[in-house]
């Protein structure tokens, strides 16, 4: 049997998908569900339940209690994956996700993460200067604002539910949600009222 090390990516990919097949740990049908449902993902999908829980009491309280419950009221499918946790901003208070070890991101509300994400700079300035950072991508906030910098993991991700920006009254979900930005739901950015 030729050694599955020395088999290009693909064909080393191939034989795993027949092993955990051939053990009955899943099927070529749920990995190609799973790989679909991570492909379809993106910032859209987030910026749906933003817009929601902006017009929606209901919904907010459901997504800041349980952000993969709320993801599947809002058709996002969580199955397999981790704890969603959901962090509001107020006027007092602005959160910044970062993972200090890779790049745990909630995909399947968010897509796949962006390539500064994952980068050692972002993942160290998020925690030694996170003000400094966030000024750097133009987000400066008021000093007696509480910044909070928070470790998605790979047992838990996080999201950032913003503040509504003023001047969207009247506007739609769809409205609300051409607003908000892939940066909104990580907190490096503030959503704002003309996109």
């Amino acid at each position: 049997m030729k050694n599955l090390l020395e088999s290009p990516p693909d064909k080393l990919l191939t034989a795993l998908r027949d092993i955990l097949a051939a053990k009955s740990i899943v099927s070529p049908a749920e990995i190609a569900e799973r790989i679909a449902l991570t492909d379809a993902a993106s910032p859209a999908q987030g910026a749906r339940m933003v817009a929601r829980a902006w017009t929606d009491p209901d919904y907010r309280a459901l997504m800041l209690h349980d952000g993969a419950k709320a993801a599947e009221a809002a058709g996002i499918p969580m199955r397999g994956m981790p704890p969603l946790g959901v962090l509001a901003d107020t006027p007092d208070l602005h959160h910044l996700v970062v993972c200090t070890l890779c790049s745990c991101y909630p995909r399947a509300v968010l897509g796949y993460p962006p390539f500064w994400f994952k980068s050692a700079a972002y993942r160290a300035r998020a925690v030694r200067d996170p003000r400094g950072l966030l000024a750097e991508w133009g987000t400066v906030l008021p000093s007696h604002m509480k910044l909070t910098v928070v470790d998605s993991t790979a047992d838990y991700r996080w999201m950032v539910l913003p503040l509504r920006p003023a001047g969207t009254e009247g506007f739609t979900e769809a409205q609300l949600a051409a607003l908000v930005r892939e940066g909104d739901m990580i907190g490096v950015t503030l959503p704002i009222a003309s996109a």
